[in-house]
């Protein structure tokens, strides 16, 4: 009986589902399916410049609310960053709303503070809507007290608010969540660290429900790389893994997007001076931590006069079968976000 017994419980066990253990690798094919979803080949133009045309306009993060489009932008005006909001019906046409993070006296961030929105929806087609934790939503910023174009020791805040899309200031972290001068840091993040996206690990890959990826520079790697942080409640953050998890050892690679194509994650970000210019770049990824880089042609690349220096740091979607990927371009009309499209979208005349 004892022996029947122990023979059942070994038959049983043996038919307990295991997790499955993901690829680290993509392969080839399914690269190329990948570009062939994502790839913009049709260049619209310029959809946004700054009130002021003066001042340089960066990083767009794009999401949807109240059945409108907004886009959190950061503007840098000779002192530092501050972070504005715009909003369109469309996805073409933007209207800047006001500022929701500016400068302040005698803080950490007194003169820096580039937010990014977290927990945008990541789902590839999906409805793009931001989540609230805690009944509050958040944004990540680079932050930093000295005063000038990226200037000093830049660190990552955490902004918060009751209020997605009202004009009115976040409230900021007393305290910086990421620094390079923590202990913790690592040998590619010990110099300064630049542009952060939250998003949720909803099924855990990494153990812990919010992952954040940042590129960052070192004091031993003069160039730039991402990187990966994780946390438990968004507010108390922890490195993740040894090493950055894509990096060209020279030059930039950084503002990374994360969306989910089924069982694929895909990782927008721009390279740059690796090769001449700034272009933009893709990875994938089945577990958030190993990520296969493209090896193909560039999603976008400078090639007309507004983005003739520069086409770099991606915000992309799709939407209505449309992909609409958003990039700051450099060129003969300052630093203004620019789109690329899958379709050929016509302009109107007064545009």
């Amino acid at each position: 009986m004892k022996i029947h017994f122990l023979f059942l419980f070994i038959g049983l066990a043996s038919c307990t589902p295991q997790a499955k253990k993901l690829p680290q690798n993509v392969s080839q094919e399914a690269m190329e399916e990948v570009y062939g979803e994502i790839k913009t080949p049709f260049k619209y133009g310029i959809v946004f410049q700054h009130p002021d045309s003066t001042k340089m306009i960066d990083s767009p993060t794009i999401f949807r609310e109240g059945g409108l489009w907004h886009m959190t932008y950061i503007v840098f005006d000779g002192q530092g960053y501050e972070t504005w909001l715009a909003q369109s019906e469309d996805l073409l046409h933007w209207e800047s709303q006001g500022k929701i993070l500016s400068f302040t006296e005698g803080t950490w961030d007194a003169n820096q503070k580039a937010g990014y929105p977290a927990l945008v929806d990541t789902e590839w087609g999906g409805d793009y809507g931001v989540e609230k934790f805690q009944d509050r939503y958040w944004m990540t910023y680079l932050g930093g007290s000295s005063s000038g174009y990226e200037a000093g020791t830049l660190k990552v805040g955490m902004a918060s608010s009751s209020a997605l899309t009202e004009i009115r200031a976040w409230e900021t972290s007393r305290e910086p969540l990421l620094s390079p001068e923590d202990e913790g840091a690592r040998w590619f993040e010990d110099k300064t660290i630049y542009k952060s996206h939250v998003i949720r690990d909803t099924e855990l890959h990494t153990g812990y429900p919010f992952v954040m990826y940042y590129n960052a520079k070192g004091d031993t790697a003069d160039y730039e790389s991402i990187g990966m942080a994780v946390s438990e409640d968004l507010k108390t953050w922890k490195r993740f893994g040894e090493n950055p998890v894509i990096t060209r050892h020279q030059g930039i690679c950084g503002d990374a997007q994360i969306v989910k194509m089924g069982d694929l994650y895909v990782m927008f970000y721009f390279g740059a001076f690796w090769r001449p210019g700034a272009f933009e770049r893709f990875a994938a990824s089945y577990d958030l931590v190993h990520w296969t880089d493209w090896e193909g042609a560039d999603l976008i690349a400078p090639s007309d006069p507004y983005d003739r220096q520069y086409a770099h740091k991606p915000w992309v979607i799709k939407w209505n079968g449309v992909v609409y990927h958003f990039y700051n371009a450099v060129g003969d009309q300052g630093r203004v976000i620019a789109l690329a499209t899958s379709e050929e979208l016509a302009r109107k005349e007064n545009d």
